[in-house]
């Protein structure tokens, strides 16, 4: 039988806890296009349809390496979300902006 997390929790001591809720930020930073879709319960199908494409480009398109900057923006925005691409430096980080440019002369 299925439990409650919250059941689960309540037996978990603190340092349990804590560790935890650092992994599930450190995976809520980073995630693949699928699980970016599985988490805000999408289905390739639905996707494709917001895209006007085959359920089969949507399948390529998550098990790519490489793409156009202009595709993920798309993909990205019909998940209801929007690109941003940034340079990350001992410095500091810094966005960068061009791509935003050349979405809004399109």
């Amino acid at each position: 039988m299925a439990r409650k997390f919250k059941e689960l929790e309540a037996k978990m001591s603190p340092e349990a806890i804590q560790r935890s809720d650092a992994t599930y930020r450190r995976l809520k930073e980073s995630m693949a296009l699928e699980e970016l879709r599985d988490a805000l319960r999408l289905t390739q199908q639905e996707l494709a349809e917001t895209l006007n494409v085959d359920q089969s480009a949507i399948s390529k398109l998550e098990h790519r390496t490489d793409m156009y900057v202009s595709t993920l923006r798309r993909c990205i925005a019909a998940m209801g979300g929007q690109l941003e691409i940034r340079a990350v430096f001992p410095e500091g980080i810094v966005r960068i902006n061009q791509f935003e440019r050349l979405a809004t002369e399109e």
